[in-house]
């Protein structure tokens, strides 16, 4: 049966709706980098504190994402997003409100809740509301908005620290799902997907191991590699996660199928997905916190001169989902990863104590270049990579790994700069910068080679998948 084809009216609402919601979830993920001092000054809080209210966020983000890409599919993808957005808005008031480092932790973490229940219904939704032909180019709005959300969050968070106060980092995310909440309603169209059994027990096992392998990563450097505390967190995060796989495998519903890495295709991208936000997370952590503990910029100052890498985005993204059309995903999702290795393989070189703007220039251009053509490839091939009624699965997959790349990029990154430096005198920070950025050169370098073993445009398409890939029902208009 031919499916109905979206009217140009549903197809803006529905780009307007899901980039709006996908920012405020992607925002928060960075937006606190460069309050960290101010949030340091005024609520106190050692550096593996500070880390938390960070990744909080992104480990609920990460273990719950495809929990919730489920719960749409089972119970209606514009119902679930509703849902989590009410919870993300509710969780960044009580952000703002929080009295103390543990109430702001807390709610970090219920943000995370409801952004992994929006976020993965953002591209199933817009992927019913706009045409085949055109998914490209909407995926590239989608990816530069996003795009944009991750890179500019220590911008906008420095720029309301500055200026207004810490707080209005959360306040900022209160009139946005508030205006939200009925253009969502009443734009989107409700959709289902298989409606298959919820797998608590995987989100169980991927949750419980997920956390065991952050924390140790956390505490390593204060308690020791080789303590009790690191090995035992570490050793059952791993078992967890060995589980998760085995249950994968196994379960005749799993949250996480494992016959879908299979395909070259979807093994790939979110091979790279991961360790692209694994080592840029990491990086614009620590490097946010340079510019303003060492070189003595402000929090707007710091994030202005940031511009070049986070404002490329919303120039070259659009570029690159048209380009992906032409010549297919994976060359440009290649080209951008290679950018992004080099420019912060120039930082690792040129970082000192007292570096100049402009020796900093060429690696924040090279960086900003390489994360704008990865973002929106990176999501077209993710949804072409697998059979219609996969998608929310797929993107549920895809979003739960970058963040487990981001929770983890925080997590090594800060590990490795705790052992060979720290806080104190500049060159001190330098020296724990300087191999934490060549870790992340090398892994985004890692992610590079993952993208070229993506098969090439004319054998990406997964075995019997229809040539459209929005899910069946999804594509009724309002």
């Amino acid at each position: 049966m031919e499916q109905p084809v979206p009217s140009r009216r549903s197809t803006a609402w529905a780009l307007v709706v899901t980039s709006v919601a996908g920012f405020m979830a992607a925002l928060d993920n960075l937006v606190v980098t460069t309050a960290l001092p101010s949030i340091r000054e005024d609520l106190g809080g050692a550096l593996h504190d500070l880390e938390w209210t960070v990744s909080a966020y992104t480990l609920t983000f990460a273990v719950l994402l495809m929990f919730g890409a489920a719960l749409g599919d089972r119970f209606g993808r514009r119902r679930l997003f509703l849902v989590g957005l009410t919870v993300f808005t509710g969780a960044s008031a009580a952000a703002a409100l929080a009295p103390g480092l543990s109430a702001l932790i807390a709610a970090r973490a219920v943000q995370g809740v409801g952004a992994a229940i929006m976020m993965p219904l953002t591209l199933t939704l817009l992927t019913a509301a706009v045409p085949v032909a055109k998914r490209g180019m909407a995926y590239g709005i989608w990816g530069a908005v996003n795009g944009l959300a991750v890179a500019s969050g220590p911008l906008i968070g420095g720029s309301l620290t500055e200026h207004v106060s810490w707080q209005w980092i959360f306040w900022l995310n209160v009139p946005l799902g508030v205006a939200l909440l009925p253009l969502a309603r009443l734009r989107l169209a409700e959709s289902y997907g298989t409606g298959a059994r919820l797998d608590i027990t995987g989100t169980l096992l991927a949750s419980g191991g997920l956390f065991g392998v952050v924390y140790a990563l956390v505490r390593g450097p204060l308690d020791g590699w080789s303590s009790a505390t690191v090995l035992i967190s570490m050793s059952i995060g791993v078992v967890l996660l060995g589980g998760f796989v085995v249950h994968g495998i196994r379960h005749e519903a799993p949250m996480l199928p494992m016959r879908l890495f299979r395909s070259r295709a979807f093994s790939g991208i979110n091979a790279a997905s991961l360790l692209m936000f694994l080592g840029m997370f990491g990086s614009i952590f620590l490097l946010s916190q340079y510019m303003q503990t060492v070189l003595g910029y402000s929090p707007t100052e710091a994030g202005l001169r940031m511009l070049p890498w986070t404002g490329m985005p919303m120039l070259v993204s659009p570029l690159a989902g048209y380009l992906s059309d032409r010549i297919g995903g994976r060359p440009v999702v290649a080209a951008g990863l290679f950018f992004q290795a080099v420019g912060l393989a120039w930082y690792a070189v040129v970082v000192a104590p007292d570096a100049s703007y402009g020796v900093q220039l060429p690696a924040l251009i090279l960086s900003g270049i390489g994360m704008s053509l990865y973002f929106a490839p990176a999501s077209n091939l993710v949804m072409s990579s697998v059979k219609a009624h996969e998608q929310g699965i797929a993107s549920g997959a895809n979003n739960a790994l970058r963040e487990v790349g981001g929770a983890l990029g925080i997590a090594v990154m800060s590990s490795i700069f705790s052992a060979q430096g720290g806080y104190g005198p500049a060159q001190t920070f330098v020296d724990g910068l300087v191999p934490a950025l060549w870790v992340g050169a090398a892994v985004v370098a890692l992610a590079a080679v993952a993208a070229l073993c993506i098969p090439s445009r004319g054998r990406a398409t997964p075995e019997g998948s229809a040539p459209e890939p929005a899910p069946q029902g999804e594509l009724t208009s309002v």
